[in-house]
């Protein structure tokens, strides 16, 4: 996709959920720029938010969980220590055992889309120790979130 036809599609698609992420001087390799590693920890921060505040997923109470099955990134450009980084997530499509979540990290400043990120999530039963169908109430709880139904 060209840099045009992706910053439409990066303009147009809605992201509900926003975390403000801190960039902590360890984050930062000797050329200046935050560590590759540093944005899987940034999605993590994101995910585990809009996990517990969409899906209202307690680990302790839960028997069937998500879990990362595949992760991919698309570093854009560099982020530097200091710079306002906010990481977007959604889910943008639920299957039967599984989900697929967006995530983006944007700076505040520029506006500009920095890093994406995609996340296959599949869902567990620590019971039975084998993939399982995704709960209703977290179809539900998507659905309405996505929607904007919780407004």
């Amino acid at each position: 996709m060209s840099n045009k036809k992706q910053q439409a599609f990066d303009e147009a698609v809605v992201f509900r959920h926003r975390l403000p992420i801190q960039i902590r001087f360890n984050d930062v390799d000797r050329y200046g720029h935050v560590n590759n590693n540093a944005y899987f920890a940034f999605y993590d921060l994101g995910k585990e938010d809009y996990l517990n505040n969409v899906l209202k997923l307690d680990y302790r109470n839960r028997d069937v969980v998500p879990v990362i099955a595949n992760v991919n990134a698309d570093f854009i450009q560099p982020i530097l220590y200091g710079d306002q980084i906010v990481v977007e997530t959604r889910i943008s499509h639920v299957g039967q055992k599984s989900f697929t979540l967006q995530q983006r990290a944007v700076n505040e400043k520029t506006r500009e889309v920095v890093c994406r990120c995609s996340t296959v999530m599949v869902c567990f039963s620590l019971k039975s120790q084998t993939s399982a169908d995704i709960p209703d109430t977290y179809r539900s709880a998507v659905e309405s979130f996505e929607q904007g139904c919780d407004e």
